[in-house]
């Protein structure tokens, strides 16, 4: 099994990162091969709306998009983590799932997710739009959602290493899903 973390946050060793590595981890438990990519060290350009890679098969962008792609095809289960800015995703992963606007995403049913979503409000709710959103982007891609880990509350860098039951909670995720065989 493949595992591949996709990490929508600017933030370097930050909440995201750390509960993105938990799901890795524990999907490494389970003895599966993982990867993780951070979306801000990538060029990721917007979607133009062009509909080159309708017409060509090719993206007319010529960014690290291409390649994300491919790793996410050849992957079985994606973490996709980002934290929340305005009740919505980063720009970065916004971007990000705006350009999954290709043909390739036919190739993407039958693939599975785990989302990971800290935010420094402190309720749920706050992330409702974007849990809303990747959970009818997916159910329209026919990706299955296996798991959604939320963590309000947590605003400061790496503050989310101080709570042992999230921690365990993510960790979970990772190797749950690759014990059942996603």
């Amino acid at each position: 099994m493949r595992v591949l973390g996709i990490i929508g946050s600017p933030r370097v060793g930050g909440n995201t990162e750390i509960l993105v590595n938990e799901v890795l981890t524990g999907a490494e438990e389970a003895g599966a091969s993982t990867e993780k990519v951070f979306l801000n060290k990538l060029d990721i350009k917007p979607c133009q709306a062009c509909n080159s890679c309708y017409k060509t098969g090719h993206c007319a962008q010529k960014d690290d998009m291409e390649p994300l792609l491919e790793k996410m095809e050849q992957s079985d289960l994606w973490i996709l983590g980002t934290p929340i800015y305005w009740w919505g995703p980063t720009a970065q992963f916004k971007a990000f799932l705006d350009r999954w606007y290709h043909p390739k995403h036919q190739n993407f049913k039958g693939k599975h997710v785990i989302i990971v979503i800290p935010l420094g409000g402190g309720h749920e709710r706050y992330a409702r739009h974007t849990v809303g959103l990747l959970e009818d982007v997916l159910n329209y891609l026919s990706i299955e959602l296996v798991e959604t880990v939320l963590a309000p509350g947590f605003n400061r860098r790496g503050e989310v290493r101080n709570d042992t039951d999230l921690l365990i909670i993510a960790h979970n995720a990772g190797k749950d899903a690759i014990e059942n065989s996603i």
